[in-house]
């Protein structure tokens, strides 16, 4: 890998490798774009094949956090972390504290927090060593568990999705297929259920499904048969790319709005249900409101302000199809412009450098 000219092509601005031989870290932290702030995103421990896919990794993340965070609207760019190991073996503390440091070499370019095989309690070892992190432990100041927030963000994003497919936002006596039933998918049956909707859910995990039907009255069906059920939206809230060329034909719902990341499997799936009529929520727009959240404690967490703030995905679902439907493109690639309009905007206001003291780093 050309790492230079990689970076050069895709607009990255910096890449740190972390090395702590007594504690085994090995990480690489991929900025990507902090123009509109300093650079938000979690850590990830993965055992990569090899270094360059862990390298690839960081830089994929990093660029989709940029985007994530601009369209959420927050004053925050783009970064990634990514400790080659195995999370349930190789962790120990001095690996996340020497870490921590080499965040806080940064000096505020860099915020992490928790992702996939990293947790609060690592987190909360990070934060010994540094306060760039979020996703800590609730006696610290956390916002705790982003599950019911992320799903809230869901709810609002649909409706304003339902909105353009049917005319209203109110999803009352609406048949809403809800693929996996985590802890964001149940969150979410709950706001579903008390407006009214009809409820179809399935889930590998039996125990989740009854849970679900037990609460909700919700109707359960064969994972395999979540596509082509009859119903007015599909929600998937499980794995990535059950957007595909297998399930499209079988889809009978006028919109796809669920919390699960990477729902397209490829970029071409998002044109083709565009053609279909069918409206989508981007994932990484409706599924924004962790991110949200977690982002509020930069500021002194405060739930009130921070569910304000998700609440508004409502708003910019509509700004994605409003450029979809003004640009004549799919709305996966509304998402896109609509970040990258917003990178540009302030990119061009912030061309010289007025310090107001009045920033998320200026509160550290």
């Amino acid at each position: 890998m050309e790492i230079f000219k990689y970076l050069e092509t895709y607009d990255y601005e910096q890449v740190v490798f972390c090395q702590d031989k007594e504690s085994g870290l090995k990480a690489i932290i991929a900025i990507h774009d902090t123009t509109l702030g300093p650079a938000l995103g979690g850590t990830r421990m993965w055992t990569y094949e090899s270094e360059e896919a862990a390298i690839e990794d960081a830089l994929r993340l990093a660029k989709g956090m940029t985007y994530k965070n601009a369209a959420a609207g927050l004053n925050l760019g783009g970064g990634k972390t990514v400790i080659i190991g195995d999370p349930r073996k190789d962790k120990n503390e001095a690996m996340f504290r020497a870490f921590g440091r080499y965040i806080q070499g940064l000096n505020g370019r860099y915020i992490t927090a928790e992702d996939v095989g990293t947790t609060v309690a690592d987190m909360d070892l990070i934060h010994e060593e540094t306060d760039y992190v979020t996703g800590i432990s609730p006696s610290f100041g956390s916002s705790g568990n982003p599950s019911p927030v992320t799903a809230f963000g869901v709810y609002r994003g649909m409706k304003a999705a339902a909105k353009e497919a049917f005319g209203t936002d109110s999803l009352e006596g609406k048949k809403i297929a809800i693929q996996g039933v985590g802890n964001v998918a149940y969150s979410l049956c709950e706001y579903l259920h008390e407006e009214g909707a009809q409820l179809i859910v399935t889930d590998i995990n039996k125990e989740a499904v009854q849970r679900a039907v037990e609460a909700f009255g919700a109707t359960a069906v064969d994972p395999d048969d979540i596509y082509g059920v009859e119903c007015d939206i599909y929600a998937p809230c499980a794995l990535g790319a059950t957007i595909n060329d297998k399930t499209i034909p079988q889809l009978k719902a006028r919109v796809i709005a669920g919390s699960a990341n990477n729902q397209l499997k490829e970029t071409r799936h998002g044109d083709l249900i565009h053609e279909l009529g069918i409206v989508y929520a981007p994932d990484y727009v409706i599924n924004s409101g962790g991110v949200i959240n977690v982002a509020d404690e930069l500021y002194g967490y405060n739930y009130d302000r921070a569910m304000k703030k998700v609440e508004g995905l409502y708003d910019n679902i509509a700004k994605v199809i409003e450029i979809s439907k003004r640009d004549g493109i799919p709305t996966y690639l509304a998402a896109d412009r609509l970040a990258e309009e917003r990178i540009a905007t302030m990119a061009k206001s912030r061309s010289q450098f007025l310090s107001n003291g009045h920033n998320i780093l200026s509160r550290r």
